[in-house]
């Protein structure tokens, strides 16, 4: 087992901190797209809503997404300062080519392929965890489905409650639920995103001898982590935040408040039983299904098409990056 030394074990869990603020950054959109779309807040009130609530997050959940990413993809007995380096490199390189470009894919899948990319270019196909990373990949179709169809029935719930209420005192009613329907998204993508990047520095602490015989996530790692992806929510994503909240489909108020009760909903179940899904996948499907209960024109299928052509590269591409900053790591 290669021993690191205490600077460059430090070095890697800054940049796994680092991949933490960018994929706060990068999914920012998740938890606020839809409430600055419908101009309930505002973009600066929507980020500070969305910070607070990714950072208090811990509070709610325990750690079993960080537990499968620290043991579930790869063995744990192949980690190395490489592997590890060169899965955030795959993660980090393919979050900022989609963050410039506006396209809303999975910061999770993106560490997840990064993570058995590297594995694989260090030891082979048989470091991976099968189990584990075939419940990270049938997530990418489950949860923007399980998204979609709780939207739905939400909305067409919604629909039937209010159908006697004008269109002005739905509106107003909905202004101030959707606060508290963002606010739960924002709790449900702290809990389960910050928690991966949780796994890959207590991974790292395990393969060092740190954490004894005993994979666990100390509590500074939590702390750490939830900070640094609070404070990359605050900077927001602002390319990914339009596509999101209104290139998809035009949103009011009560569509925002389903498709985030929809997706909290998935995000909550899929956290307490431990699947590292994709937030960004999750509201996604949401956002659709929410468009389709009106009509289906309503929802600009060529761009639904795109995103999810890109949720099904992510991690095959960010494998590949991740082997290629591997082989990189090893002519030094």
């Amino acid at each position: 087992m290669e021993t690191l030394s205490l600077p460059l074990l430090i070095a890697l869990i800054g940049i796994a901190l680092m991949f933490d603020f960018l994929n706060g950054l990068h999914d920012a959109a998740n938890s606020i797209a839809t409430v600055v779309s419908t101009r309930v807040l505002s973009p600066r009130n929507a980020v500070l809503m969305a910070a607070f609530f990714n950072f208090i997050a811990f509070l709610f959940f325990g750690t079993h997404v960080a537990t499968t990413i620290g043991k579930g993809i790869v063995d744990p007995n192949i980690i190395t300062g490489q592997v590890i380096f060169a899965a955030l490199m795959g993660a980090i390189g393919w979050n900022l080519i989609t963050w410039y470009w506006g396209i809303p894919s999975s910061s999770s899948h993106a560490l997840v392929g990064g993570l058995a990319g590297a594995g694989v270019a260090s030891a082979g196909f048989d470091s991976i965890v099968a189990s584990g990373l075939t419940k990270t990949a049938v997530a990418i179709f489950v949860s923007p489905t399980i998204g979609f169809v709780l939207a739905l029935l939400i909305v067409l719930i919604v629909s039937w409650i209010f159908h006697r209420t004008t269109p002005f005192g739905v509106d107003k009613t909905f202004r101030s639920l959707q606060i508290v329907s963002a606010s739960l998204y924002s709790l449900g993508h702290g809990g389960n995103d910050a928690q991966k990047t949780m796994g890959i520095i207590a991974v790292l602490l395990f393969s060092q001898g740190y954490l004894g015989d005993t994979f666990h996530v100390p509590l500074w790692v939590v702390l750490s982590c939830q900070t640094c992806m609070g404070l990359g929510t605050l900077f927001g994503g602002w390319k990914i935040v339009r596509t999101m909240g209104s290139r998809l489909t035009d949103l009011k108020p009560v569509h925002g408040f389903c498709a985030e009760t929809g997706g909290a909903i998935t995000l909550f179940a899929a956290t307490w039983l431990g699947v590292p899904v994709s937030t960004t996948h999750t509201i996604t499907g949401a956002i659709v299904g929410v468009g389709s209960a009106r009509r289906a024109s309503a929802v600009r299928w060529g761009l639904a098409q795109g995103i999810v052509v890109a949720w099904i590269v992510t991690m095959p591409a960010a494998a590949m990056v991740a082997a290629g900053a591997y082989w990189v790591t090893t002519l030094f």
